[in-house]
């Protein structure tokens, strides 16, 4: 988008504003602010965000089409540059440096195999009297085996004990999946290749998009932040409206900053989309888009809570692991059930509960607030859990409503 705009001075400013851009928006004004985006910038956003025809079609300025073909070339030039930094590298160091992390990573995973036999040995009580200190500990020596989904999943235990009624059997259950991923690494080579990149994935190993990229017109589904003291992390669900998928993008920050990707719940992109190595495993990396995003009337089709608990009992045959899976109700009911909330089957007695995290957030009662004893299609996310609301769009033609 681009525009004129009347200042103090005798030419106009002119102000352009890349929605497209796969980072993010980008801005460029001739005026002299120093803010960014200067507030010319955010009223030509806003006169797009308005009625319809307030910014209407056109041919784009040649100062505009310059500044926009600056910018791909510049973003072409990088993408060069860190490809050939990447192939001039040492393939045999790569490789040495390779082999010698998934040592360090064997003898970390062999040291828990360690730690939890002696936990079962010594008794589950053992870990209520040792407090959190036995996990942060065992924590740190997975990070120094350079394995932080390890890590992560240690200090996840470290939570359980004395948190609540019925907290040995979750431990137990927890030091069970601990375990087989400990298994799955030791014995790699013995698994089918997609189930081992799913280990290698949830291990902590990095990897990179390498499925053929599919290009659709994909819907936000939604998007959240979850942060800890050393990153935020953003997820965003997509659907594409012809290829079916339901993709997940993940984007991160430093700790006290949001990341820089983001797309508006409701609207649809047409982009490229490459899926990342492993079985079962959704995530997936934003290519180029070609259009920006836009008001979208369709959403993806509903399934019963029955099919949803079905399709995520599937899921977990490639991925043990997985503690959710992305399912669209149709035609579900928010009604409360003894001391919490579900959302049954319009035409059926099937419900799926409402996750606790779920049940303490103000999106649960806007979801309430918007079915009013009516049926609603809700997309989120179903697991052993429960079911985590994300989006919602009334039983009529409506707006995509966003709950978290």
């Amino acid at each position: 988008m681009w525009g004129l705009c009347k200042g103090s001075g005798s030419k106009p400013y002119q102000t352009v504003v890349d929605i497209a851009d796969a980072t993010g928006p980008a801005y460029k004004c001739s005026c002299p602010s120093r803010k960014f985006p200067c507030k010319h910038a955010l009223g030509l956003l806003l006169l797009w965000a308005g009625e319809d025809g307030a910014v209407p079609l056109g041919q784009a300025p040649d100062w505009a089409e310059q500044w926009t073909r600056g910018r791909k070339q510049r973003a072409e030039e990088k993408r060069t540059a860190s490809t050939a930094g990447s192939a001039s590298g040492d393939p045999e160091a790569a490789r040495r440096r390779a082999e010698r992390r998934a040592e360090r990573i064997t003898a970390g995973a062999a040291e828990l195999e360690q730690r939890l036999a002696d936990l079962l040995r010594g008794g589950l009580a053992a870990a209520e009297r040792e407090g959190y200190g036995l996990w942060e500990e065992t924590a740190a020596r997975m990070v120094d085996a350079q394995a932080p989904g390890l890590a992560a999943r240690v200090r996840e235990l470290g939570a359980i004990p004395s948190s609540g009624p019925g907290w040995p059997v979750r431990l137990l259950e927890e030091c069970a999946l601990l375990h087989l991923l400990d298994q799955g690494w030791l014995r790699r080579e013995d698994l089918p290749d997609g189930l081992a990149a799913t280990v290698r994935s949830r291990i902590g190993l990095p990897g990179s998009p390498d499925g053929p990229p599919v290009r659709d017109r994909w819907l936000v589904l939604a998007q959240y932040d979850t942060s800890d003291s050393r990153l935020t992390t953003r997820r965003i669900w997509l659907h594409g409206e012809a290829s079916g998928r339901t993709p997940l993008l993940l984007s991160y920050g430093a700790a006290g900053r949001a990341p820089e990707l983001t797309l508006p719940v409701g609207l649809a992109v047409e982009a490229e989309v490459s899926a990342y190595p492993g079985a079962g495993q959704l995530r997936a990396a934003l290519g180029e888009q070609f259009t920006p995003p836009a008001p979208a009337s369709t959403r993806p089709p509903g399934i019963s809570p029955a099919e949803a608990a079905a399709r995520y009992g599937r899921a977990l045959r490639d991925d043990p692991w997985l503690d959710s899976f992305p399912v669209t109700l149709g035609r579900v009911v928010p009604t409360p059930a003894d001391d919490t909330w579900q959302l049954a089957d319009a035409y059926g007695d099937l419900a799926l509960p409402l996750t606790p995290a779920a049940r303490s957030r103000p999106g649960l009662w806007r979801l309430i607030a918007l079915s009013g004893g009516a049926p609603v299609t809700v997309f989120g996310e179903c697991g052993h859990r429960g079911f985590t609301p994300l989006t919602a769009w009334p039983e009529e033609t409506g707006e995509a409503v966003a709950l978290c």
